[in-house]
């Protein structure tokens, strides 16, 4: 059994690409203004690291619009060519994110470090590029916690990156603010030491977006800590004996479980499949990322247990069981039989009604005898005889 996106779980596939895209397109506007701030501030106000912070916001441009491209097919519904939806444009597009975040720290702090081997060339920041880099930061943060509430709301990895991206640009102003209060006192070097600190920043979070994302594209699992909430939510489930063969991955901010569960083999199937729609159901409301479950539900530990596959299907079990049958009195009142492959074996349940036997010692010795008739069959184990 599973579960795809459910409209009760997750938001639709248009709204989700309608509030992924109000949010990019404000950030967008934001980080044009904010560039041209910086970078007019920075060039007028003599500060390296504001003119590096700037462009910094002027490359978000870029990955808003790769933002918008990826959620826009990333938001488009399961189809004949992708059962499993399109959240690989968005892990895809993270990947890209991350790859232009590390290229432009590399220019960033290139440029930086040759200004500080020719001193010539140090700026002297003043108050100008000062209040461009505060409001920067006071911008920026307020950007970030905006973002980020609308990847939690639909559960995206690729808006919680560019969340992440927009307060890396207010933390790295930060550093250009200690930077330039730095040079204003007379250290003209540290607003090319903050360039670079800025650069090495905007480098980690481009590698770590990039390589949790090159993970996702391979079918990484979930991490330890989260698949032992899995297992615990799992075992928790009333009629759940064991579990093992749990495999998780993830799809554009959506994690996929597929696991097999054991449960009594004596139960029946409705039983059984009740038992597994309670695991996904838990699954899916209690655990955020989870929004696709696969159970297989197992009778018994097919680990360790010995397979079954070899042993004939119901049609000739019940052939074979009519040839062992065949001669005894009272066989022929077999209402109905259950079979239970275990063990590598088929238990046999012969239910017949009590009213066929004459007395208790009939039924004792017709059990006897239904059970005596299978013996040195190579697929049946046992034959119990249920009256009612």
């Amino acid at each position: 059994m599973s579960s795809s996106h459910q409209e009760s779980l997750v938001t639709t596939g248009e709204a989700r690409y309608q509030d992924a895209r109000r949010v990019t397109l404000v950030g967008a506007v934001i980080n044009v203004l904010l560039s041209a701030l910086k970078v007019a501030a920075g060039w007028l106000g003599s500060s390296h690291a504001l003119i590096a912070d700037g462009i910094h916001s002027l490359s978000d441009l870029a990955t808003d619009l790769v933002v918008l491209l990826a959620a826009k097919h990333g938001a488009k519904d399961a189809d004949e060519e992708h059962p499993y939806g399109h959240g690989r444009f968005e892990t895809l597009a993270t990947v890209v994110l991350g790859i232009v975040l590390i290229l432009v720290a590399f220019g960033i702090g290139y440029d930086a470090v040759s200004r500080l081997f020719q001193p010539s060339q140090l700026l002297l920041p003043g108050f100008l590029a000062l209040s461009a880099a505060v409001l920067s930061v006071l911008v920026k943060e307020g950007l970030y916690h905006y973002t980020v509430a609308v990847a939690r709301k639909l559960r995206s990895s690729l808006l919680r990156a560019n969340a992440w991206h927009h307060r890396s640009d207010a933390v790295s102003s930060v550093v250009v603010v200690v930077g330039v209060i730095g040079s204003m006192a007379g250290l003209g070097y540290l607003d090319a030491i903050a360039s670079v600190v800025v650069a090495v920043m905007i480098a980690k979070i481009g590698w770590e977006l990039g390589w949790q994302s090159i993970h996702e594209l391979v079918d990484r699992g979930l991490e330890q800590e989260e698949v032992e909430i899995i297992r615990n939510k799992i075992m928790a489930v009333d009629g759940v004996r064991a579990m093992h063969d749990l495999r998780t991955r993830r799809m554009g901010g959506n994690a996929f479980v597929d696991v097999d569960v054991l449960v009594d083999p004596a139960i029946s199937v409705s039983e059984g499949h009740r038992i597994g729609e309670e695991v996904l159901m838990r699954l899916n409301s209690e655990i955020d990322e989870v929004t696709d479950v696969k159970i297989h539900i197992d009778p018994e530990d097919d680990e360790s247990g010995a397979p079954s596959g070899d042993t004939p299907l119901r049609r000739e079990t019940l052939s074979r069981l009519h040839t062992h049958w065949k001669g005894i009195p009272g066989a022929e009142n077999v209402v109905d039989v259950a079979l239970h492959y275990l063990h590598g074996k088929i238990r046999v349940e012969a239910h017949v009604p009590l009213g066929t036997m004459t007395d208790i010692e009939q039924a004792h010795r017709f059990s006897q005898q239904m059970a005596e008739s299978i013996r040195g069959d190579e697929y049946l184990s046992e034959v119990k005889v249920l009256f009612y």
